[in-house]
């Protein structure tokens, strides 16, 4: 009884405006290693998942996002690409699961836990692949927030710099808005935009793994949720609506994810965390350093 209430309060507070992704994870990890989980989730988890990415694409804008992030176009594609690739070969030599390599690489290197819930449905990935990637974006998330501006302060990087520079390197789209909110107001309006323009990636990487991770002799099957991603942004680009609208459609896809984090950490166990590894977050601190490390070259070259 005692345990049922109490994951019951929890689910409720995870849909409240307290309660963040990384929180609700955190508070999902902690349920399950103290209490376990009473239900069973799994086939809930997986829809809500797929339900919440699609409502996100009501937040983007595909005319504006395309117009204002051409600053940041050549540096997206080259660390996308060249992410996507040295975590695929990182993967293998620490032989990380092909599963786990690839969410850890995609929430790299397009915008964190967005893409990682975009890609784990068309995976097939498991509640600890899952719990694992997104925990170590989060972890890296939280840590780049605050120290991202002070290292471009000390490098003297210019707003714009510090915008591309953010947007390339820091995962998930809030801790770029903060990070680069703290930075300047330019700064901020050059990440914004670099970074949406960056989460449109989601579209081409998700069907690209479908295609990838396909079984030998199995059919391709379009993963439907993302293109129906794609179908929300063309009607929010044009379809006239307020904008009141769109942010609550975002609002409550939101507050899907951050259910759906709930879920997933609140359906792990001891013995299957274990099983995983501290390999995973060693292959995410790598990315994370050599993206930072390249996009910080880039701009203080190119720019």
């Amino acid at each position: 009884m005692i345990r049922t209430a109490t994951f019951v309060a929890l689910l409720l507070f995870c849909v409240t405006p307290w309660c963040s992704p990384p929180i609700a994870l955190a508070l999902g990890l902690a349920f399950a290693l103290t209490l376990g989980s009473p239900f069973k989730t799994s086939k809930a988890t997986k829809l809500l998942l797929q339900c919440s990415v699609v409502g996100l694409g009501f937040g983007m804008n595909l005319g504006k996002v395309v117009e204002a992030g051409r600053t940041g176009i050549l540096f997206t594609i080259a660390t996308i690409v060249g992410t996507l690739a040295l975590g695929y070969a990182l993967g293998r030599a620490m032989r990380i699961s092909s599963g786990t390599a690839h969410l850890i690489s995609s929430g790299t290197a397009i915008c964190g836990g967005s893409a990682i819930a975009a890609v784990g449905p068309v995976i097939g990935a498991s509640d600890e692949e899952m719990s694992v990637s997104l925990g170590t974006v989060f972890i890296l998330n939280s840590i780049a927030l605050f120290v991202f501006p002070a290292v471009g302060a000390a490098l003297h990087l210019t707003q714009t710099q510090f915008g591309v520079w953010a947007a390339i390197a820091i995962h998930d789209t809030s801790s770029v808005v903060g990070a680069a909110a703290a930075f300047g107001a330019e700064a901020l309006q050059v990440a914004t935009t670099v970074k949406l323009t960056r989460a449109l990636w989601i579209v081409p990487l998700t069907l690209g793994t479908a295609y990838a991770f396909r079984k030998h002799g199995a059919k391709l099957t379009l993963p439907w949720f993302i293109l129906f991603f794609l179908l929300a942004s063309v009607v929010r680009t044009y379809v006239p609506a307020p904008q009141l609208a769109w942010d609550l459609l975002v609002r409550i896809a939101r507050i899907g994810l951050t259910v759906t984090l709930f879920l997933i950490g609140s359906s792990l166990s001891r013995e299957s965390l274990k099983k995983v590894g501290i390999r995973p977050l060693i292959l995410g601190v790598v990315l994370w350093i050599a993206i930072s490390a390249v996009g910080l070259w880039s701009v203080r070259v190119l720019m």
